[in-house]
């Protein structure tokens, strides 16, 4: 085992794990309104983000993130997540955990349509099936729900989205992530100080001694797994994060089902069993894709 695969691997798990386990930090602050915890997120992200910067010492990657079509992309980039996490932490909050996860599991196969209609990249037909599989899916568990899996669809979107952006702007992810919650910071300092001085009940840190720390920690939740992932994908193949990427949606639907206690029928059942065959087939079409790719080019290799 190579130094970059001891140092990547670990990193991954740990990123997938901390995403995975975001719904129980999410429940133990119910008490916390969704937008009023979605502008401490986004304010305790700043210091965090400017401490991993200076670690680094990386100022000219912010300093290059700040300027031209980059602080245009990063402005888009920086409202998508912010409708992403509002969205995930009201879901959460409102006893969704479960149809949250199946948006995040739902992501990867959103990523290649979006590729194939942003950038033009043609699918297989390994991947047209997954699609097609996940879409059934998707149905049944409208059907399950008694309505469309609006919470799941509106995540795996959001967060597609954001990811294409995030492809597109060629910036270091901890600079790009600095800048992102830098330009959210204005709107949820000024949120805030409308919410603690005009509304009723209104506060500036939750509800004081445990919330403080609480609140402060949200900073690194955020920040850390993202930085931890950025590491990982340097330093691993993309079919080893394409395997690991589903700890995440996978840990939150188990504490959905044995911790929250959230109604799993036959239906649930058949309508996961659909995403999770989807996902089998996406997964292994990738596995042989890089397979064959690796055998090509060692074939190409002059002698």
């Amino acid at each position: 085992m190579t130094a970059a695969i001891r140092l990547g691997f670990p990193a991954a798990l740990a990123s997938y794990l901390i995403w995975g386990s975001l719904p129980l930090y999410i429940r133990a602050m119910q008490h916390i309104g969704a937008l009023e915890l979605l502008v401490h997120r986004i304010l305790w992200s700043v210091p965090t983000a400017i401490l991993l910067i200076a670690l680094a010492a990386n100022w000219r990657d912010v300093k290059a993130a700040f300027t031209g079509s980059n602080l245009r992309w990063l402005a888009l980039s920086s409202l998508l997540i912010a409708v992403n996490w509002s969205i995930y932490i009201w879901a959460v909050n409102a006893g969704r955990t479960m149809e949250a996860s199946l948006g995040y599991y739902i992501n990867p196969l959103v990523n290649v349509l979006f590729g194939m209609l942003i950038f033009s990249e043609r699918l297989r037909r390994a991947q047209w099936a997954a699609v097609v599989i996940a879409a059934i899916g998707v149905g049944i568990m409208a059907f399950a729900f008694g309505r469309i899996p609006y919470v799941a669809l509106a995540l795996c979107i959001t967060f597609a989205l954001y990811s294409v952006i995030r492809k597109k702007v060629a910036v270091d992810s901890r600079a790009g992530f600095l800048v992102e919650v830098a330009l959210l910071a204005p709107i949820a300092v000024g949120w805030l100080v409308w919410f603690a001085t005009t509304q009723p009940g209104g506060r500036w840190v939750g509800e004081g001694g445990w919330d403080i720390a609480l609140l402060a920690a949200a900073g690194p939740i955020t920040a850390v797994p993202l930085i931890l992932y950025a590491l990982a994908a340097k330093r691993l193949k993309l079919s080893t994060i394409g395997m690991m990427q589903y700890i995440g949606p996978t840990l939150q639907f188990l504490i959905a089902l044995f911790v929250f206690k959230e109604t799993f029928t036959l239906n649930h059942a058949v309508a996961f069993g659909f995403i999770w065959l989807a996902l089998i087939v996406f997964t292994a079409d990738s596995l042989m894709g890089d397979a064959k790719a690796r055998r090509l080019a060692r074939t190409a290799r002059p002698a």
